[in-house]
């Protein structure tokens, strides 16, 4: 797949993608922060901008239980994990 619109993806803080990728692994606000080592008010922001860039709730906050990812949310991490599996390589390379 090649990129068309590079402007609109240059404005996407690409760390974003880290985040809500822990997200649906985790469910939890809470428990992708401490994975992330940030503190869970930066997650919760960082959602914020997430939904507002894929203009989709992504997460329902189920309470103590966390959250559950909506349909969208699991589509885009089928689509994102090959590429955050290839960019995990580079980075370990030395």
């Amino acid at each position: 797949m090649m990129i068309t619109d590079e402007s609109r993806l240059a404005r996407l803080d690409l760390n974003l993608l880290i985040v809500f990728m822990v997200l649906v692994r985790e469910r939890s606000a809470t428990r992708a922060a401490q994975c992330l080592n940030v503190r869970q008010p930066a997650i919760s922001n960082s959602i914020k901008r997430l939904r507002a860039w894929f203009d989709d709730p992504l997460f329902i906050n189920l309470g103590k239980n966390g959250m559950q990812p909506t349909r969208r949310t699991l589509e885009i991490a089928e689509m994102l994990q090959p590429a955050m599996s290839i960019i995990g390589e580079i980075a370990g390379k030395d």
